[in-house]
């Protein structure tokens, strides 16, 4: 196969554009190249979590490119918006995106899941420039998040922080202390995007824990609900780029997700979790994800 630094990827696309805005076309096509490169990516790195990494593509699309004010040439102003991917075992497909955007250069992906490299199966600190909170440990994105909003008001710097989580990370009792906070403290520019594919490490989400109703929860906690479809990334990008009132409700954008997307044999079947694709599969989803 290809070698992942080479300007194109086993026939994949280059991004669309790395400008922060792409039409609606551009930006469905810019998910499905997004998924391409990521099974391509799992089998040449043997690195799990392809079908969390897939269910969360579009809602990193829509923030990329134009939901989220986001540019690599800005990627340490104090007034950009921030985004933090609190199910941080989906790191691969964040990577893809920055680098996508131009955040770094493409051959940085030479060193993911390697001893020695900068990119691990979890996101550290400034391993590139873009990735704003080591994540992974399930449950503290949010907290972080909440810390970066309320430093912001206290600061008088008008930005936006997006957490993405996961629907078996909302197990986790810290989300929910972080959720009480901000729905007190009225943050609202607070977005918590919930990838919802309903499958968790080791079963469905909602019979480990009652998960549901998930919205209702959230309105509980004194926030603004939203329930979308996760892979309509012009929607998405559309609840994103929303102005924030300095004094309103945080926004909870509760987005159901099929775990796998975009692949037929991947898609709902939890065995992804951990699946590494053979070579043969991942000609076939490039196949589907790119000529359908």
């Amino acid at each position: 196969m290809t070698s992942l630094s080479s300007a194109n990827v086993s026939g994949i696309p280059a991004p669309c554009s790395t400008h922060a805005y792409l039409d609606d076309n551009a930006l469905r096509a810019e998910a499905a190249a997004l998924r391409a490169e990521l099974v391509a990516l799992s089998h040449r790195t043997r690195t799990p979590h392809l079908g969390s990494a897939l269910s969360c593509v579009d809602i990193l699309t829509a923030a990329y490119w134009g939901g989220l004010r986001l540019n690599p040439d800005e990627a340490t102003l104090p007034e950009r918006d921030r985004f933090i991917l609190s199910k941080g075992h989906a790191a691969a497909a964040l990577y893809l995106v920055l680098m996508r955007r131009g955040y770094y250069d493409r051959s940085v992906l030479d060193g993911f899941n390697v001893d020695g490299g900068c990119l691990q199966e979890h996101p550290g600190p400034a391993c590139v420039p873009g990735v704003e909170a080591a994540t992974g440990s399930l449950g503290h994105g949010l907290s972080i998040g909440l810390g970066m909003a309320l430093a912001a008001r206290m600061q008088g710097v008008e930005h936006r922080t997006c957490v993405v989580l996961g629907d078996g990370e909302c197990n986790e009792g810290s989300v929910w202390e972080a959720a009480m906070m901000a729905g007190a403290h009225k943050l609202g520019s607070l977005r918590a995007v919930v990838d919802f594919n309903r499958w968790q490490a080791t079963g469905r989400s909602c019979e480990i824990l009652a998960m549901e109703p998930l919205g209702a929860k959230w309105l509980a906690f004194g926030w603004n609900v939203m329930e979308v479809d996760g892979h309509d990334p012009v929607t998405l990008r559309s609840l994103l780029s929303l102005p924030h009132a300095e004094y309103g409700k945080p926004l909870a954008i509760i987005a159901h997700t099929t775990k796998g997307k975009g692949v037929s044999f991947m898609e709902d079947d939890n065995n992804w979790h951990y699946r590494i694709p053979t070579e043969d599969e991942v000609e076939q989803a490039r196949k589907e994800l790119l000529h359908s």
